[in-house]
């Protein structure tokens, strides 16, 4: 899912987005619900029709935001208090609450509120965070008034494998129509969460979305659905076009090098994306180093379309019981990095 933060995927328009072959994007609660306020976007006919966007959408609850941006969040059984980045207001978050501002935006998906745990974190309070995320999975499904939106419960427990697969096993009960994993990529070595993530993946019924919150690396895509997960998000591959981080089947691409000066190819040799079907590295490197607004757009294109086309080419691979190969030739194109 290409991640709108706030009702907009940085640089493009909803039909670049389609164009992508975008079908799901993610916009933030924590962030619409603070501005420009989730009794406008309702009032505007909800998020869908506030960003011109007609296909499916997912919002998340606005834990983590909470947890990695507010100022002197509390945490109580009740819900989080928390001081706004933008202005210090305070606010107070509960699950109820969270349920209420994305019934108000109009998603397709909404998620459970969870606590997000940080890493490292103790055993004592990893085990606390884990109970109190399944309580207030409990509670959002209380709070859900209507029929239109499915709502997704997290999977907690930190880098424990016992406390993964207990929360799975709890959330399971309470028969959600899809799952998450969230509290990965927080800190912890990739071996962790891979590990973390195994625990958890096989216990989450198959027939149900599973969806592994925050991840966007190639590498972690495709071993997690090597695993099992179906839906990921992550800033990554708009932050890095960004940045001149360019995303290509060897690995990534540091557009700014002098290496790409005069290069005349595209960023990767067989893309079809926009980008790489009209402009050369050498283009491109001049916009970057110029700071053109274009330079943001085009390399934006182009990493969606390579994580897009890594979750197609996987899901054809899949279909055609072919995913081992698939993985095996993933990593052997990338035997070093492009930059």
């Amino acid at each position: 899912m290409p991640v709108g933060t706030r009702g907009t995927v940085k640089s493009l328009t909803p039909e670049d987005l389609y164009a992508l072959g975008a079908e799901i994007i993610l916009a933030n609660t924590y962030h619409l619900w603070l501005r420009p306020g989730a009794e406008v976007v309702k009032a505007q006919g909800g998020l869908h029709r506030f960003m011109h966007w007609d296909r499916p959408l997912l919002t998340d609850s606005g834990g983590y935001q909470v947890f990695s941006l507010a100022q002197s969040s509390q945490v109580s059984e009740e819900g989080v208090t928390f001081q706004s980045h933008l202005d210090g207001s305070r606010h107070f978050l509960t699950p109820e609450k969270a349920i209420e501002v994305q019934e108000a935006l109009g998603a397709d998906i909404i998620m459970c509120l969870d606590e997000c745990i940080p890493y490292p974190a103790s055993d004592e309070y990893t085990r606390e965070a884990t109970e109190r995320t399944v309580r207030w999975a409990r509670r959002c499904q209380r709070a859900k008034m209507g029929t239109d939106q499915a709502l997704f419960a997290v999977v907690q427990g930190g880098t424990s494998s016992e406390l993964r697969r207990l929360c799975a096993d709890q959330l399971v009960e309470l028969d959600f129509p899809g799952y998450a994993v969230g509290g990965l990529s927080v800190g912890e070595p990739r071996e962790a969460m891979v590990a973390a993530a195994g625990a958890v993946l096989p216990r989450l019924p198959a027939e149900r979305p599973c969806y592994v919150m925050g991840l966007g690396a190639p590498e972690d895509l495709v071993d997690l659905v090597g695993l099992g997960a179906d839906m990921f998000d992550c800033v990554l591959p708009t932050r890095s076009a960004r940045t001149g981080q360019l995303f290509t089947k060897h690995g990534r691409m540091v557009i700014k090098n002098s290496r790409h000066q005069e290069e005349d190819a595209p960023i990767d040799e067989g893309c079809t994306c926009y980008t790489c079907r009209h402009y050369s590295r050498a283009y491109l490197r001049h916009l970057f180093l110029n700071k053109e607004l274009l330079a943001y757009r085009l390399n934006t294109i182009h990493n969606l379309w390579y994580f897009l086309e890594l979750m197609r080419e996987m899901r054809r691979a899949i279909a055609a019981g072919t995913f081992g190969e698939f993985r095996g030739e993933f990593y052997r194109q990338r035997g070093h990095d492009s930059g």
